[in-house]
């Protein structure tokens, strides 16, 4: 009786009353504790709202439904094909929507509907997915900034794929601490072509020289990102260095003489088709013909091999000593026995690496004199 005279009140009343009205039907139906046949009709009544041609009215059914799981769910997907702000609502709280349907959905929506499928306090992987292959760059920024989502390594790259030339899109996957090692580096390399393509279309350089130094920056924090990555994510990160045509000699050579010799040995290990512990084996045991084999394997350049074995002595003596006592010392002697074996070699390549080491150790330098400096400042503070 009580719903029935509702329903013929609210043929009457103003949008404002109904709207208020709606909010009060709703909160019984969720909370109070009624007979089955009352819950019934509250139901019923709740169903001929969504035909209310005020949107105060089915916007008050989503705002004050869209959060329950006891909500009729025939009300909620209703809702969820509104106009756009009604829609919002359900589509970001709502837990009676099922991961396949919220995949439907995001592929069908556009704009601030997909954002509000990001915004979800629960984001799975696969509508993770969902969004990171048809969202907008809105959406997939809601989903980057939402701590609740779950979102795999292709999502990532695929995000990082169609637009990392989006700086807010960047900073949002480098702020996540879950991002794989390969998608940074990939990040990494985007900024530096588009830099690069800057610096040539402003002629502020020459061509080779830019090139030279995008390079060798991207070189610089590809190990550095290296240094940072677990060792069961360094061969991904492999893996997309060897696609990408980035994992060349200098850069490996650059990661020895770093220190970093877990990547070299997992770029060995992919590049010539050993099982990473025989390569690790050899390095770390100085088992120099095994290794020369495995490099030959790789593919590496045989005049470089040398400059590899003598950065890996230096590397296992300090090692044996316990391991670096100052980070640019230990660079300084790395890159000084490597050039020591080419003194009187005239080859292009050699001396490029030679070049580039002789680079990497002033880089070195420069960083040691930043790190003494920030000590010796914070030692006065104390």
């Amino acid at each position: 009786m009580i719903v029935r005279d509702f329903l013929i009140w609210m043929e009457t009343a103003p949008a404002e009353r109904r709207a208020e009205a709606t909010h009060a039907l709703c909160r019984a139906y969720l909370y109070a504790d009624v007979d089955e046949e009352t819950r019934n009709a509250m139901e019923a009544a709740l169903t001929l709202l969504l035909d209310d041609p005020s949107a105060d009215v089915r916007l008050a059914l989503a705002d004050t439904l869209g959060s329950s799981d006891h909500a009729p769910r025939h009300v909620i997907v209703t809702l969820a094909t509104d106009q756009a702000d009604i829609a919002e609502l359900v589509l970001s709280r709502s837990p009676l929507f099922i991961d396949a349907e919220l995949v439907d959905i995001a592929a069908a929506v556009t704009g601030r509907l997909q954002s509000a499928i990001a915004r979800r306090p629960v984001v799975s992987h696969a509508v993770a997915a969902s969004i990171s292959e048809v969202g907008d760059r809105d959406a997939c920024l809601a989903l980057l900034d939402n701590p609740g989502a779950t979102v795999a390594r292709i999502s990532f790259r695929r995000i990082a794929e169609r637009f990392a030339e989006d700086f807010a899109v960047r900073d949002a996957l480098l702020a996540r601490k879950d991002l794989p090692a390969d998608v940074h580096q990939r990040i990494i390399r985007a900024v530096g072509d588009q830099l690069g393509n800057l610096i040539v279309q402003k002629a502020w350089v020459p061509e080779n020289r830019a090139k030279a130094v995008i390079r060798d920056a991207c070189d610089r924090a590809t190990v550095a990102i290296a240094a940072e990555t677990e060792t069961q994510e360094l061969a991904a990160l492999v893996e997309h260095l060897r696609v990408t045509e980035q994992l060349t000699t200098a850069l490996l050579l650059r990661a020895v003489c770093a220190g970093n010799v877990a990547f070299f040995e997992a770029a060995l290990a992919a590049l010539s088709g050993a099982p990473l512990r025989r390569i690790s084996s050899l390095v770390r045991a100085g088992r120099i013909p095994g290794l020369r084999a495995a490099y030959a394997k790789a593919g590496l350049p045989p005049l470089a091999f040398d400059a590899f074995a003598a950065a890996l002595e230096t590397w296992r003596r300090a090692a044996g000593e316990g391991g670096p006592k100052d980070k640019y010392r230990f660079t300084m002697q790395m890159v000084d026995a490597v050039i020591a074996r080419y003194t009187n070699i005239t080859d292009g390549e050699v001396n490029e690496l030679t070049a580039m080491l002789r680079r990497f150790a002033a880089d070195q330098a420069r960083e040691a004199a930043r790190d003494f400096a920030k000590a010796a400042v914070a030692a006065e503070a104390a």
